[in-house]
């Protein structure tokens, strides 16, 4: 913003900020009073509804670099050469707090990444968790539901966390990876994130493959502990923002190397776990993470409000050559995001500066609406025109997924070694006898708090059933809390 006099928001000077329009030393304010009113009016205004999950948040511009070919498995132009780099934007959240929530707290941290490619935006919306606590987006409103405050005390409840949690039990694998370790990252820079789904990736050749993507942090997994947490949230609500921010502006750039595991289409109908739950992992034994670039953060946003707060994010934002799967959580995604962010910034969000394609043009016949500002100026609206408008490239950006059956409301498919416990249970006996210690303390922390014993026993029974040594520990340190 230039220098200069201070003006109104239509541009005429402003004599006097300090001091309201009175009738007469003394009086009351008079309604002619334009600068007050505006003020007042805009400040009213400041604030758009929060989103309903990932609330609270930071991000960073920076780059990603190609560092390796992949063009035998997709024809995104982003990915065509080895050293080519794209300016990307990352949000980074929290889930289940509200904006005003500190940040150093044990929940799942949000990992949405926009590349601004020439072939227009694409979103990669993940976690910093390669799985999720369900596998139908038809779940997840009571989900969140059980995560927010209860409609009647007004306060997050451990009845209605655990309550949803031990009645279903394909979220025992993520419970595991949220009570452990890595449940409270020290920072944003010391995490990895995930796309978490199932993407299709597809060449030149039309060939189909399903990817899953891996960002390993660069700077050393760190993580604090439960008592850490406490401290540090009461101290430093905005920890890990502040962290963020101060690492770029004194050059320390976070980095991440990206990975991706790759499965040829064919394999997907018989691999032993269903591919495309978003409750399992791919075991690296089977499909080896390969690498492909290197992600870098290196500019803070100029204003929150504008470039974090009203950034917006979409699993529907796809580019030639990347699509999506038959994930049933991503599916539900693809409509819920775009819907969320039409209700919450607006119809025209995508035309904000954070939001809009950098390295292309947006070509639409979408007119009108709340801020429209006129950039298609006197251009024709539809499609197809003789007006030299933009047209149709007759060549989808994914390939089609054969699909048998009759319509209904159908459990996805269940493969050789799929059950909601097996990999919860390798997760544990992964780790060693302190984490395992930590794991148990937090879990027991947390369930001690449960009302019902229905409640805590089906919950510890879900543990039981990944590992016997993890439910019978987890049993006797929730009888121990509860004397």
């Amino acid at each position: 913003m230039t220098q200069g006099p201070l003006t109104t928001e239509a541009g005429a000077p402003v004599a006097d900020n300090q001091n309201s329009e009175t009738a007469g030393v003394g009086g009351p304010v008079l309604v002619q009073d334009q600068l007050l009113l505006e003020k007042l009016a805009h400040f009213n205004r400041e604030r758009i509804p929060e989103r309903v999950v990932h609330a609270r948040g930071a991000g960073a511009y920076g780059t990603f670099t190609v560092t390796a070919d992949v063009t035998r498995y997709t024809r995104a132009k982003f990915l065509s050469e080895v050293g080519k780099q794209t300016e990307v934007f990352l949000r980074f959240s929290t889930v289940a707090g509200s904006l005003g929530a500190a940040d150093a707290v044990r929940d799942p941290r949000g990992w949405a990444l926009k590349f601004y490619t020439e072939e227009g935006n694409y979103d990669l919306v993940g976690n910093n968790t390669p799985v999720f606590f369900i596998k139908d987006a038809i779940k997840f409103p009571d989900f969140i539901h059980t995560q927010k405050r209860d409609p009647y005390t007004g306060s997050q409840e451990p009845d209605n966390v655990w309550d949803f949690w031990s009645l279903s039990p394909e979220s025992t694998h993520q419970v595991t990876w949220l009570f452990g370790d890595r449940g409270i990252p020290a920072s944003y820079r010391h995490m990895d994130g995930f796309g978490s789904h199932t993407f299709q990736w597809n060449n030149e050749a039309g060939e189909v493959f399903w990817v899953k993507y891996h960002f390993k942090t660069d700077q050393g997994i760190k993580n604090l502990t439960q008592e850490e947490a406490n401290r540090l949230a009461g101290e430093d609500p905005d920890s890990h923002q502040r962290d963020l921010r101060e690492a770029i502006e004194r050059g320390a750039y976070p980095t991440w190397t990206v990975q991706v595991q790759i499965m040829p289409a064919a394999d997907a109908a018989t691999y032993r776990f269903n591919p495309f739950d978003l409750t399992k992992v791919w075991p690296h034994a089977d499909y080896p993470p390969i690498e492909i670039g290197k992600l870098e953060l290196n500019r803070n946003p100029e204003n929150v409000f504008a470039e974090v707060e009203q950034s917006i994010f979409s699993p529907a934002h796809f580019v030639p050559g990347i699509g999506p799967s038959p994930d049933k959580m991503l599916q539900g995604r693809l409509f819920a995001y775009g819907d969320a962010h039409r209700y919450r910034v607006g119809i025209n969000a995508d035309q904000l500066p954070v939001n809009r394609p950098h390295a292309t043009e947006a070509r639409t016949h979408s007119r009108d609406g709340f801020l429209y500002d006129g950039r298609h100026k006197g251009a024709k609206n539809y499609e197809p025109n003789s007006f030299g408008g933009p047209f149709q490239t007759n060549r989808p950006l994914w390939q089609p997924v054969p699909v048998t059956g009759s319509t209904g409301n159908h459990e996805a498919p269940v493969h050789a070694e799929d059950n909601d416990f097996v990999q919860a249970g390798n997760l544990y006996r992964l780790m060693t006898e302190d984490e395992k210690e930590r794991l148990i303390g937090n879990l027991a922390g947390s369930l001690s708090q449960v009302s019902r014993e229905d409640i805590v026993d089906r919950a510890i029974n879900n543990f039981r059933q990944a590992d016997d040594d993890f439910g019978k520990r987890l049993e006797a340190a929730v009888q121990a809390l509860r004397g």
